[in-house]
C-alpha cells in the first residue's frame, strides 16, 4: 500500500496524531519497518537519506526499497528521501519512485554554513515545483537544526535554534511545500544533549507555527530519545557511544497535541539494531552466518519501532 506523505499527513491532522518517518539504509530495515507498521496497522514513512547505503548503485537501493513496500506493506507506507541536500538529489528521488521529498536547502552543500532565507526559498520552490507536476509531496526546513552522528560532542542547550513563526508562514507563502521541519529543541544525531540537560520542547513555539499554517504539517527531526539500555549494551560489548539525552516520549505527545505530524527516528532504531548484532557477536563469536547475528538486530528494530507507532498514536489508524 505504497501512498504519498501529503495523504497520510493529511489523515493524522484530521485525527490529530503523527506517525514515525523512519531513517534505513538497507533492506533489512526496511523490512523491519514494514513488519513493525503491520504488526500495529499503523501509517509510516519509509525514509533513506541521500547518499547513505551500504550498497554501491544508490537507485537500485531505491529501487529495492520501493518494491518491498509495494510487495511487503499491508497498511499505507510512504517513500520519503530524508534530506536531499540539492534539488538533483530530490529529482533523482521523484524520478526514482519516491512518493515525498525532503529539501533541506536550510544549509550550504559546500561547507555546511546556514544558506540565506532566500537562497532557502529558491531552492525549495525549484524543487516544489518539479515534484508536484510529478505528484511527489515535498518537505522544506526553515532555520539549520544541526547535530552530529557518531564521535559527535553532546550539544550545549545554547546552541539550539528556534523557528521564527512569521518567517515559517512567509517560507511556506513563498514556497508551497506540504510539510515543515522546525527548529523547536530537537538535535540530529547518536550524541545529542549531556544526560539530564536536554532542553525541553518548545511546545508554545508549535503551537503558534500550526496556528498560522495549518495547512503545512510540522515535522520534528532529531527526536530519538536514546534508550540508555541500548547505548549500555553496545558499549558493553566493546561500542563506544558517548552517552547523552534525547527526547522523552512524553515531549513527543505534548509536541503531537500542538500540532506535530511527522516525527523522524534515526538514531533509536540504529541504536536497537547495532545492540541486538553486537550483542549476539560478543555472545556467539563463533557464529559467522549473518541470518544469525541480523536476526536480534532486526527483531530489535521492529520492537521499538512499534513502541514509536504507540506513543505518537499512529498505531491502529491503518
Amino acid at each position: 500500500m505504497l501512498s504519498d506523505m501529503k495523504t497520510i499527513l493529511d489523515d493524522c491532522e484530521k485525527h490529530g496524531y503523527a506517525i514515525g518517518s523512519f531513517n534505513v539504509s538497507t533492506i533489512d530495515h526496511v523490512l523491519a519497518v514494514i513488519d513493525a507498521a503491520n504488526a500495529e496497522k499503523s501509517p509510516a514513512l519509509i525514509q533513506p537519506i541521500a547518499g547513505v547505503t551500504c550498497y554501491a548503485d544508490e537507485i537500485r537501493w531505491w529501487q529495492m526499497a520501493r518494491e518491498c513496500i509495494e510487495k511487503y506493506s499491508e497498511v499505507p507506507i510512504g517513500l520519503h528521501l530524508d534530506h536531499g541536500l540539492t534539488y538533483d538529489d530530490c529529482k533523482r528521488a521523484c524520478d526514482s519512485g519516491f512518493t515525498s521529498v525532503m529539501i533541506d536547502a536550510s544549509r550550504s552543500v559546500v561547507d555546511g554554513t546556514a544558506n540565506s532565507f532566500e537562497k532557502n526559498v529558491e531552492l525549495t520552490l525549484k524543487t516544489v515545483e518539479y515534484a508536484h507536476a510529478q505528484g511527489v509531496s515535498v518537505e522544506g526546513e526553515i532555520g539549520t537544526i544541526g547535530g552530529g552522528g557518531e564521535g559527535a560532542t553532546a550539544r550545549s542547550v545554547n546552541d539550539i535554534e528556534y523557528t521564527d513563526p512569521a518567517q515559517a508562514k512567509l517560507f511556506v507563502d513563498c514556497t508551497g511545500v506540504d510539510a515543515l521541519a522546525i527548529g523547536a529543541g530537537t538535535s540530529h544525531g547518536t550524541v545529542k544533549f549531556p544526560k539530564g540537560h536536554q532542553p525541553s520542547l518548545a511546545i508554545d513555539l508549535i503551537r503558534e507555527i500550526h496556528s498560522l499554517i495549518p495547512q503545512v504539517h510540522l515535522v520534528l527531526h532529531g527526536s530519538s530519545s536514546i534508550g540508555e539500555s541500548d547505548v549500555d549494551i553496545i558499549n558493553k560489548y566493546n561500542g563506544n557511544v558517548n552517552p547523552s539525552s534525547g527526547i522523552p516520549d512524553e515531549q513527543k505527545v505534548q509536541a503531537i497535541a500542538a500540532g506535530v505530524r511527522k516525527i523522524n527516528q534515526g538514531t533509536d532504531s540504529h541504536l536497537a539494531f547495532t545492540a541486538g548484532v553486537r550483542e549476539h557477536l560478543a555472545l556467539s563469536p563463533a557464529d559467522v552466518d549473518a541470518y544469525l547475528y541480523l536476526k536480534p538486530g532486526i527483531d530489535r528494530m521492529i520492537d521499538i519501532t512499534r513502541m514509536r507507532m504507540r506513543v505518537f498514536g499512529s498505531a491502529g489508524r491503518a
